[in-house]
């Protein structure tokens, strides 16, 4: 699969994770693909840290609009009935328990459940965000990732880089498979035609259980 393969099929698949009247926030870069792929009669409410409840999709050439932007900077539109307020309120939103799912990347994460996404010791960093509220907030997180970096195990017994949050990730979707996070480690429960389950233990850096009930991914 190249880039853009591997990235429809894991927002593909973290689509079918979302029900209908779910409030929704999603990470930047590969998670904003996932409200391209919902499901039909399917329709969530999405929230943007910045401050905006009811969030819509980039806007057209020519149709934009300054005021309106995403927490990483990049213009969006709106839904009929979205609200905006300051970041007190949306954060009061996030930590009150008023997200249902949010979808995010990692860097690294591991079968504990911890998640790394927010830097790389020695390497400039606009800082955390909204991912440590949001981790801990949300009443599920999924990641929705690509499986290894340029080779390299992303998926560990141990995150070795800091942390964003400890032990609060359930599920981790890739373009090999989807995993779940149990109290015995990284439950393999789908995975893609594509790929072998050897291809995958090889290329994670934690032993996998093996679902007995094991099935191709879903799209």
């Amino acid at each position: 699969m190249d880039k853009n393969q591997i990235r429809e099929v894991i927002a593909k698949r973290a689509a079918l994770e979302l029900k209908d009247g779910d409030v929704v926030n999603l990470g930047i870069g590969l998670p904003t693909l996932v409200p391209n792929y919902l499901p039909e009669g399917v329709k969530v409410t999405l929230q943007s840290e910045n401050g905006l409840l009811g969030m819509g999709p980039e806007p057209e050439a020519g149709k934009e609009d300054k005021n309106y932007t995403n927490a990483g900077g990049g213009l969006i539109t709106y839904f009929e009935g979205a609200s905006c307020f300051d970041s007190s309120m949306s954060f009061s939103i996030i930590r009150g328990g008023h997200v249902d799912v949010t979808i995010l990347g990692a860097l690294e994460t591991d079968e504990k459940g911890n998640l790394a996404n927010w830097m790389i010791p020695g390497k400039k960093t606009p800082g955390m965000g909204g991912a440590m509220d949001l981790i801990v907030g949300a009443k599920r997180v999924i990641l929705a990732m690509e499986h290894t970096a340029k080779g390299a195990h992303k998926i560990l017994e141990k995150c070795n880089l800091p942390l964003t949050a400890a032990g609060q990730v359930n599920m981790i979707i890739t373009e090999m498979g989807v995993m779940e996070v149990t109290d015995k480690g990284l439950l393999l429960t789908e995975i893609h035609p594509e790929f072998s389950v050897e291809d995958v233990q090889a290329s994670t850096g934690a032993k996998l259980i093996i679902s007995e009930n094991l099935i191709k991914m879903r799209s």
